[in-house]
């Protein structure tokens, strides 16, 4: 049981999770080079840990559902925060408008109330990412990157087109998912002539 749990790609998850309060209380207080660095430390533990998981065979069950739920909690803490007034002053287009960590969020929302209400009614457990919202997931954690590297240097020309960007792959991928899911149901479920 501890060698399943005990795996480098669980240590590095369990890190990035670790790395939250404190990425949230640096930017909180201002410290936006250090917070810079500590995401792209979390960023580059999650690239790791699943390169370690997969040429080292060290997948496991407890990583398939730590992993997503770090990146989620990491995601909303930082638009949470960089949302917030006061946060980060002096620099155009910021803090990050409502309107942007309400679509981020939203769509984990959908997703997670699709995927439980299908599971409780049909007990329905392939659940999987799509291609879609892996891409939007990408784009969140670039955008939090280039937000950030903005709030360091002063130069903030760009971050209305990806507010857009970020916003419209949220409301995409958000339905896409229940589409997707509804395939998967099918495949998932075997022709009438092969059930009896």
């Amino acid at each position: 049981m501890a060698s399943s749990i005990l795996t480098i790609p669980n240590l590095l998850t369990f890190l990035r999770m670790a790395l939250i309060p404190v990425f949230a209380s640096l930017l909180f207080y201002e410290e936006t080079t250090w917070a810079l660095i500590v995401f792209f430390v979390a960023g580059a533990s999650d690239g790791i840990d699943g390169f370690v998981a997969r040429r080292f065979q060290q997948e496991s069950e407890l990583g398939t559902i730590i992993d997503p739920i770090a990146d989620k909690l990491l995601m909303t803490t930082a638009f949470v925060i960089l949302t917030l007034p006061n946060i980060i002053t002096g620099v155009k287009h910021l803090p990050v408008p409502f309107w942007v960590t309400a679509a981020v969020i939203g769509r984990d929302v959908l997703i997670i109330t699709v995927a439980g209400a299908i599971a409780l009614m049909t007990n329905f457990r392939g659940f999987k990412p799509s291609w879609l919202g892996k891409l939007s997931t990408t784009v969140q954690v670039l955008a939090v990157t280039l937000i950030l590297i903005a709030a360091v240097f002063g130069y903030s020309f760009y971050l209305p087109t990806l507010y857009f960007i970020v916003v419209l792959l949220a409301i995409l991928s958000g339905f896409h998912y229940i589409f997707f899911v509804a395939k998967l149901m099918k495949e998932d479920d075997p022709p009438a002539e092969l059930k009896g």
